[in-house]
């Protein structure tokens, strides 16, 4: 497999006004303070917005993409210190509705060291309830891209809004990148998401996730095939892109060549010394997106998601540790990492027309 993998769609619609909708979880995390610290030696906690889509919205803002944000939060203290972080950081608001009652802004703690227990708390989870009737099409129709977490596929009626918002993306030629994103204390049952996860792939450009997401899909954890049976059958689809995390082993990327062959790269981690593994996923996927939205090659994108993985690893928190892009490609550079896209090189700058008032 040596020939390029073939892309399309990824420099249309660049007059849209928001560069990624992202849909799913958002909530607030504490993060222990003290590293290497467990729970009962830890003294004190740090707050941050968490949730891997909204870290995603938020790594992409941090690099200076147009985001926006598909959700739901509570109307108290947990769901408007989202809300306002979230602003703050430039975000696109319109596709979030406000609910009360009996629902709740998630919540995490989690301990800051490079094995940490993880505690979540998703009772009546706001996210969660997110229906067809809060995906408004225009929204959606407004952005290059939508980007969806697995776990909104776990149950209704998130399960319904979600299928819905990966239609209309379809239809408005909105770029759909599913993140499998499997949690398995979100479903009520195992032999849902396998279902679910490929009625999901069958509306997306791109499907991310790990080997053991994949196999949870139904195709068979076999590191030696570098799951090409996964990729086959995805890419005999409308799916262009399939990447398979393998953590400390990197990852590997699947696609077609112009001859309608499979064909793939791979692409190893930056090496450095991790504070925490929680981050990394949605760093990786925030820079991959920003990458290929700004007419990067597909192997400086994948670089540049390894790289902003990397350094959200030595932070102490998720949403806080993602990289600005003049630190991110200064990372890259000191680690000899070889630009080979132009833009890179020269300064990724926006890709939105100026229009004048």
């Amino acid at each position: 497999m040596t020939e390029s993998i073939q892309l399309s769609g990824w420099e249309a619609n660049n007059d849209r006004d928001i560069d990624v909708i992202c849909l799913g979880r958002a909530g607030v995390d504490f993060y222990g303070a003290t590293d290497g610290a467990d729970f009962n030696a830890e003294p004190g906690f740090k707050k941050c917005v968490g949730g891997s889509p909204a870290n995603v919205a938020i790594g992409l803002a941090t690099l200076g993409a147009k985001a926006g944000f598909i959700s739901c939060l509570t109307d108290d203290a947990q769901g408007r210190y989202v809300r306002a972080y979230m602003e703050g950081k430039g975000i696109n608001l319109d596709g979030v509705a406000t609910l009360s009652g009996e629902y709740r802004t998630s919540l995490a703690v989690a301990e800051l060291r490079p094995e940490p227990e993880v505690v979540i708390y998703r009772n009546n989870a706001a996210d969660l309830a997110l229906s067809v009737e809060h995906i408004d099409s225009h929204f959606i129709s407004n952005a290059r891209c939508l980007f969806v977490s697995g776990t909104a596929l776990s149950t209704s009626p998130s399960r319904e809004a979600t299928i819905c918002a990966m239609q209309m993306a379809q239809m408005a030629g909105t770029l759909v990148v599913l993140d499998l994103d499997y949690r398995p204390y979100s479903w009520a049952s195992a032999e849902d998401p396998p279902h679910l996860y490929r009625l999901a792939a069958s509306f997306s450009d791109v499907v991310i996730g790990n080997r053991e997401e994949f196999a949870v899909m139904g195709f068979p954890h076999d590191i030696e095939e570098r799951h090409v049976s996964a990729a086959s059958e995805l890419l005999s689809g409308n799916t262009e892109l399939v990447i398979v995390k393998g953590g400390a082993e990197g990852c590997e990327v699947f696609g077609l060549d112009g001859n309608n062959n499979l064909t793939g790269l791979s692409q190893a981690i930056f090496q450095v010394e991790a504070r925490k593994p929680y981050g990394a996923g949605d760093a990786f996927a925030a820079a991959l997106l920003f990458g290929l939205l700004n007419n990067c090659t597909l192997q400086d994108a994948v670089a540049m998601g390894a790289a902003n993985a990397a350094i959200n690893v030595t932070g102490d928190t998720c949403a806080d540790a993602m990289s600005d892009l003049e630190s991110l490609k200064a990372f890259m550079l000191s680690r000899s990492y070889q630009f080979s896209s132009t833009v890179l090189n020269q300064g990724v700058t926006t890709s939105h027309k100026v229009i004048k008032e």
